[in-house]
């Protein structure tokens, strides 16, 4: 195998796992600053880099100022809302395992559920991805529940950090459908511009009417900050464009499902957070279920004659 093909296989999964250290970047971080002053820190600082960076790869701006309202908008679902309601879910004490396991049914959410609003046909497969996805979850947090009388529902996080979660899944989620619908003609790195300027106002404001803005600069903090702006939000972009040059974004859309059990292995390594065996079971159980969906099954392949 020669060079060029082995980084063509190893970019995909690397690129997955860059999205898995996301959340333990928030976990990381979190005990220094709260969720949205982190985030509106790091929106601001990949803004300051990323539009010099569009100017001198000779990006093209778009000329019509309702694009660049849609991409604003694109950037306040998927930067803003989802990262934001992920982050504040982990500060409430979710898991990172948890939280990288509900907001990835995005692929099953999309295609079974948004894919018919928009008039695509839903195969058997993928109903049988969404019943397994969804199972998953709920042995998940089966497994965090304590059904004696007068105790808390999850242990450790409660109720509004799972419904946070929820939230960021559905944000991802309205978030890609709607970039597919009225960005797909954008370039990439004047629409991420736009993108996190327009996530950089919308979570500072956020950021100043709910929280106190302190931030306790400790090392942790800051490789947890350089990590999340020059790792995931420029290097996974990096790759990203590397991906669809090479025509391997699905290779990354398949290899999705494995994110949380990336996700929960790295935090177990870290953290300590111990997952029970339902918990286990119940991610395997999901990861099957979003396999389901994103993976497509090869057609029969032809004989040599």
């Amino acid at each position: 195998m020669s060079s060029s093909s082995l980084f063509v296989r190893v970019v995909p999964g690397l690129f997955v796992v860059l999205w898995a250290t996301g959340f333990i970047g928030a976990k990381l971080g979190l005990p220094y600053a709260e969720s949205q002053t982190f985030l509106a820190l790091r929106f601001a600082l990949v803004t300051l880099l990323v539009v010099p960076l569009a100017v001198v790869l000779k990006a093209q701006w778009p000329r019509d100022l309702r694009l660049m309202g849609h991409a604003a908008v694109v950037g306040i679902m998927v930067h803003s809302l989802y990262l934001g309601a992920v982050f504040a879910s982990i500060e409430q004490g979710l898991p990172a395992g948890l939280s990288a396991l509900i907001v990835c049914l995005q692929p099953i959410l999309t295609a079974t559920v948004v894919g018919p609003l928009l008039g695509e046909t839903v195969r058997p497969r993928q109903v049988v991805g969404l019943v397994l996805g969804l199972l998953g979850v709920v042995m998940v947090l089966s497994d965090r529940m304590d059904l004696a009388v007068g105790a808390e529902l999850f242990e450790g996080f409660g109720i509004p950090a799972v419904l946070l979660s929820v939230l960021a899944l559905l944000a991802i989620t309205s978030g890609v459908v709607y970039q597919k619908r009225f960005c797909t003609d954008l370039d990439l790195w004047s629409g991420a511009a736009i993108q996190y300027s327009a996530a950089t106002l919308a979570t500072g404001v956020v950021a100043l009417a709910f929280e106190d803005n302190h931030i306790t600069w400790s090392g942790e903090f800051l490789f947890a900050l350089g990590w999340l702006v020059f790792v995931l939000s420029l290097g996974a972009v990096s790759l990203l464009m590397l991906l669809i040059r090479l025509g391997e974004a699905g290779r990354t859309a398949s290899l999705f499902y494995l994110v949380p059990p990336v996700t929960g292995t790295i935090a177990w390594l870290l953290f300590d957070e111990r997952l029970g065996p339902l918990a286990l079971v119940g991610m395997a159980v999901a990861a099957v279920g979003v396999a389901l969906v994103v993976v497509r099954p090869r057609g029969p392949q032809r004989g040599h004659s």
